[in-house]
């Protein structure tokens, strides 16, 4: 076992030459290896961390300036059915589902009796069911959760039911040129197709539930598709010479400059939706009815306030990894880095964390211990690399 280094966060992960018989594969796991994707154990699945010919900086820059495939296969997918289903996924998620128009997607957070975040997940609303979306490393976590959930709500009355999607692949393309490749593929006019909606698309003859939507700040889909079919339709992408496989590295130092967040380490089920600056999940109705999970606690936080902020940081120095020190300038202890690393595109250091509130000022003047010295950094708004969506 060693580590990699790749936004400023060294993972513990190994580099695989076969494959345990322990880790779940993608669909596309031999195709990885075909196309020479290093792999590495991720949430109980082997799943290629950047691939040979090109490396993590590579990648990332590749998909600022064009587009790339992820295979983000590995994550959990399901439905939720039944007359009942929006009235039970409002009492386990903050987001206001009633007012959503079919179509249209949202990203929430599941919350705990004490208003912290089980998991952040996206959910999209059509006529007949939910399809939900979140985290490989929270998978059986979710799915005990909302199960068990489920079951009360049944005994209630209520009429729900869950179906997990374990027979399709998931990936995203995402970057500028994206929207141009699946318009070529789809032989359809996508300009009408916004940012946080869904449809189900032809991409040839490939049945496919399509949202736009990504993990990178770049324009880009996500696409659902069965598994049988996923090698085919990550060899028509990759037809296109503008588009190049990208890897775990990649994903996460492009999501840390759109300031999106990392469940594990800046949110975890201690951390509200308003500490952690995600209250514009929280939907307006929701607001005032709650009804949802850790409701008393949330929405008093809205009201009166919080003791610590996410924030987002530029460093002077070298590159804060998780756990560094925040402190001000009378060198008091006031939080810690919870994402760090290098931007790309910006060529300076950047990181997210939580300080107490009355720091989280953006132009707050800051320091961050890193190798046990203390180093200049500054408040700054987020996200640190402007987002390109389709709106």
């Amino acid at each position: 076992m060693r580590g990699l280094t790749f936004c400023g966060r060294v993972w513990p992960f190994r580099l695989l030459s076969g494959v345990s018989s322990s880790l779940k594969q993608t669909p596309l796991y031999n195709y990885h290896i075909e196309k020479g994707g290093k792999m590495v154990p991720f949430a109980g699945w082997s799943m290629p961390v950047y691939y040979a010919n090109q490396g993590v900086l590579s990648e990332h820059i590749h998909t600022r300036e064009y587009a790339s495939l992820f295979d983000v296969s590995h994550m959990l997918q399901f439905k939720i059915l039944g007359k009942d289903r929006i009235r039970f996924l409002e009492s386990l998620v903050v987001a206001d589902i009633e007012e959503m128009p079919f179509g249209s997607s949202v990203l929430s957070v599941f919350t705990n009796e004490n208003g912290g975040i089980i998991d952040d997940t996206v959910i999209c609303k059509h006529a007949d069911h939910l399809y939900v979306v979140s985290n490989a490393a929270c998978a059986d976590k979710d799915l005990a959760h909302v199960r068990t959930k489920m079951g009360e709500f049944q005994k209630k009355g209520g009429w729900v039911d869950l179906k997990v999607i374990d027979d399709r692949a998931l990936l995203a393309l995402q970057g500028p040129l994206a929207a141009e490749i699946l318009r070529k593929l789809c032989d359809k006019d996508l300009s009408d197709f916004m940012f946080m909606t869904a449809r189900f698309l032809h991409v040839k003859t490939i049945e496919s539930h399509v949202s736009r939507s990504g993990y990178t700040g770049e324009d880009g889909f996500e696409i659902s598709v069965a598994a049988t079919s996923a090698q085919r339709l990550a060899k028509l992408i990759l037809g296109y010479p503008s588009v190049h496989f990208a890897g775990l590295g990649a994903r996460d130092s492009l999501r840390l400059e759109a300031g999106l967040c990392l469940y594990g380490h800046d949110l975890d089920d201690s951390v509200t939706p308003v500490e952690a600056g995600l209250s514009w999940t929280i939907g307006k109705r929701r607001r005032v009815e709650g009804g949802f999970l850790g409701a008393n606690r949330i929405l008093s936080q809205l009201k009166g306030g919080v003791a610590r902020r996410r924030v987002g940081l530029t460093i002077e120095g070298a590159p804060a990894r998780e756990n560094a020190e925040i402190y001000n300038s009378d060198d008091e202890l006031i939080g810690k880095v919870t994402s760090g690393g290098p931007s790309p595109t910006l060529n300076k250091n950047i990181a997210m964390g939580y300080v107490k509130s009355g720091y989280h000022k953006s132009g707050t003047l800051l320091k961050v211990k890193v190798r046990n010295k203390l180093q200049d950094a500054k408040i700054v708004k987020m996200p640190f690399v402007p987002s390109r969506y389709h709106k």
